[in-house]
């Protein structure tokens, strides 16, 4: 098979020096040298393999879900990540945020003329150790190439596939009075990290993406608390706007403790910088976990000990006063009102 690739492909695709043609999305000969010499050999699987316009998935014994997702970000390659590992830790969060284990993705690549092979070749590759990190197939997907001038290099749209874990129902809609509010991590960090990069800004030591695959994580929740009520990913909009979703769709007050939320210094200096609030500033590794009272504290301790969850906190409480509001008590002591994001503060993040 490889000696017949070769004698097919007589010349192969200049990886490091070349650069991406019309050519490459005519669906010729072209195409499928891009499809073998650069996907195939990052998202190498059985499924793939088949060579299929479209995938042959195995039975799916639980309740399947579906998430589908674009990414449009700019820079491409930002501290922490790059739009490739995005796309893939977006959509496995996405399924895995359904109380969903992620098993498979299809993508789609819309590419610009004269865009770098080797820029290509390193988002694909990142894609697929993201793949392997999350413990997903990539296993169908399609290549377009617009002309030089109608793209801005590369977007990415990705759709995921699972299915729910044994046991558990999770809903915006879910959220009860008495409930806990438990973030995974940090504030902040992957809208500043674009920020900064983008901008050509330095805060300190260099602000990171925390731009991750939450499904692990997601899975050690439901086994500590298996009357989770809600799971979310604070993206765009932030904790903020993911809260005042909620606190609309279940009918319910929130009331947030400023002290108990984790922002790291180099991103709350960024922020006061720029006159941003990190409530507001989008996450892409971080979640937001509402369960029951008394499996809180279990909750807490086992997304601890779990990758991607060292830093979760505690930090709110869901009344029955204010139904559709979020409040906070703030370090001076005071309550305030936190409202709807109202304006794009960074655009383009995700």
């Amino acid at each position: 098979m490889a000696e017949e690739k070769r004698r097919y492909f007589a010349t192969p695709i200049d990886v490091k020096k070349g650069i991406i043609d019309l050519t490459h999305g005519a669906g010729g000969r072209a195409t499928a040298q891009l499809i073998s010499q650069v996907f195939a050999r990052a998202f190498s699987n059985e499924i793939l393999e088949e060579g299929h316009d479209g995938a042959f998935l195995p039975e799916i014994h639980g309740t399947p879900v579906v998430s589908c997702d674009a990414h449009v970000i700019r820079p491409l390659f930002f501290p922490g990540g790059d739009i490739g590992s995005l796309a893939v830790a977006g959509t496995v969060n996405d399924v895995a945020m359904c109380g969903a284990k992620p098993l498979y993705i299809a993508a789609c690549f819309v590419i610009e003329e004269g865009f770098p092979i080797a820029d290509l070749d390193r988002i694909v590759q990142s894609m697929g150790r993201t793949a392997r990190e999350a413990g997903v197939k990539i296993v169908t997907g399609d290549t377009k190439v617009v002309e030089k001038g109608h793209g801005d290099g590369l977007y990415i749209t990705t759709t995921g596939i699972g299915e729910v874990l044994p046991g558990i129902r999770v809903s915006g809609r879910l959220a009860r009075p008495g409930d806990r509010v438990i973030i995974s991590g940090s504030m902040g960090d992957h809208g500043m990290a674009i920020m900064s990069e983008r901008e050509g800004l330095s805060f300190g030591s260099g602000i990171q993406s925390d731009s991750a695959p939450l499904n692990a994580l997601v899975e050690e929740i439901c086994r500590a608390a298996p009357h989770v009520h809600v799971l979310r990913d604070p993206t765009r909009g932030g904790l903020a706007t993911t809260l005042n979703e909620i606190a609309s769709q279940s009918s319910v007050g929130i009331m947030l403790d400023e002290a108990s939320i984790p922002v790291h210094e180099d991103v709350a200096q960024a922020c006061e910088f720029l006159g941003l609030d990190p409530l507001y500033v989008a996450n892409e590794g971080k979640l937001i976990a509402i369960v029951p009272e008394e499996e809180a504290e279990s909750c807490l301790k086992a997304m601890r000990a779990a990758p991607h969850g060292e830093e979760s906190a505690i930090v709110g409480t869901v009344t029955a006063e204010d139904p559709g509001y979020v409040q906070m008590t703030t370090l001076m002591g005071g309550v305030r009102m936190v409202d709807w994001l109202n304006a794009d503060q960074l655009p383009r993040i995700c």
